[in-house]
């Protein structure tokens, strides 16, 4: 393991990668040394494509994702309302309108479900924080303002949360 410094949610932070040595860091899990949250809460950095964990006594686990593409972030308070492993996707009225060769819905666990794993649904709407069937896409502006990750880390994830932990979307 090695340690790095980064500047995070205006904070400076020291990193223990977590990842095999053949694995870039940027794009790895990370447990940190990071306070400025209550234990339990999920902290969104978009700018940075970077998903907190708050686990208390000044420590955090960092997840590389996908954020919203140009016009589709956002930012703000919210909270998990459902957890569910393998969900189905129906794609909302934006996606059909500009992809309506979609089906209705695309069952869990389809190839095609983008989706992944599991998803942490939010009370902000229609968004959600999901694993992908698209690994390539984490680390980019790439979603219509759901958040994204790596299968594995939306799994890590989904055993630490419960309905109604508190998530928070930020620049």
């Amino acid at each position: 393991m090695r340690k790095l410094c980064l500047l995070c949610l205006g904070l400076v932070v020291s990193v223990i990668v977590v990842a095999d040595a053949g694995s870039r860091p940027a794009y790895a899990r990370q447990e940190i040394s990071l306070n400025g949250y209550a234990p339990g809460t999920i902290v969104v950095r978009t700018s940075s494509r970077r998903l907190y964990y708050f686990t208390g006594n000044g420590r955090a686990i960092s997840y590389p994702v996908g954020v919203g593409r140009a016009g589709k972030t956002w930012t703000g308070s919210t909270f998990i309302t459902s957890i569910r492993l393998r969900p189905d996707w129906s794609p909302p009225a934006e996606i059909r309108r500009d992809k309506p060769s979609l089906p209705h819905v695309i069952p869990g666990g389809s190839p095609r479900n983008p989706m992944g794993a599991a998803a942490l649904l939010l009370a902000k709407g229609e968004y959600a924080i999901h694993g992908t069937n698209a690994p390539g896409s984490i680390g980019g502006f790439v979603s219509y303002g759901c958040i994204r990750m790596h299968n594995a880390d939306i799994l890590h994830l989904m055993q630490r949360v419960h309905m109604g932990t508190p998530v928070v979307v930020t620049r």
